[in-house]
């Protein structure tokens, strides 16, 4: 019980660990925090970590009363969730350095302005996204008791935690790696997002096709024929 609830908290932490990619939002931050102070940066990754896990959480304890509410079956949130992944590391292959691939020139204008970025632009859309959140929900699908919600969360919470020391330490990282270590490193988190994408893509196309209403339908035509 206890291997299996750690083995959850784990591949919650690798599932979204690439999709949040602090890696490539440390550079963007560092851009749009130029104007604080050393303490006001720090404040202002700290914040935005604590949003990115109020937004994740809340994603993962409404998910299902989501997908209830508005008829979504679990197919059909896998594959949207995988296009939008698979999106996201499209985009991060791109020749573009991250800093500039993951908002556009109006938002970093816009931010520049604002007293607070921790809401926004950081935690949301920089590191708990459309995919994460996707991710995030489709998790929510495949648990019942609370204890692997928890477990989740745990999960959540850990990714948050290495968001906000590569948010806390955005100037250390950029001078360590370097832009073209950046960018390599932004292109291999761009190609784990597109295997993430294609495997729920593929899930999601076995799962409709394996569905009871889909052999049901398949069965009234055969016999009508």
């Amino acid at each position: 019980m206890l291997w299996e609830w750690t083995l959850l908290v784990i591949g919650t932490t690798f599932a979204l660990l690439p999709i949040a990619n602090p890696v490539s939002a440390a550079p963007v931050f560092l851009t749009l925090s130029q104007r604080f102070s050393p303490e006001g940066r720090a404040q202002q990754a700290r914040k935005a970590a604590m949003w990115m896990s109020v937004i994740l959480i809340v994603s993962l304890m409404a998910g299902a009363l989501i997908l209830e509410f508005f008829g979504i079956s679990m197919p059909a949130l896998r594959f949207a969730g995988g296009l939008v992944v698979a999106q996201v590391g499209f985009g991060m292959m791109r020749v573009e350095p991250a800093s500039q691939a993951d908002l556009s020139e109006d938002s970093v204008a816009e931010a520049k302005d604002m007293t607070d970025i921790s809401f926004t632009p950081v935690a949301m859309p920089l590191l708990s996204g459309p995919g994460s959140i996707a991710v995030t929900i489709s998790m929510a699908t495949e648990v019942a008791r609370p204890l692997e919600y928890l477990a989740i969360a745990v999960g959540i919470l850990i990714v948050a935690v290495i968001s906000w020391l590569f948010l806390r330490g955005a100037t250390r990282v950029g001078k360590s790696l370097g832009v073209n270590g950046l960018d390599a490193l932004n292109r291999l988190m761009g190609f784990l997002l597109i295997c993430i994408g294609v495997q729920f893509m593929g899930t999601a196309v076995l799962q409709a096709l394996s569905s009871n209403e889909f052999i049901e339908a398949i069965s009234r035509v055969l016999a009508s024929a």
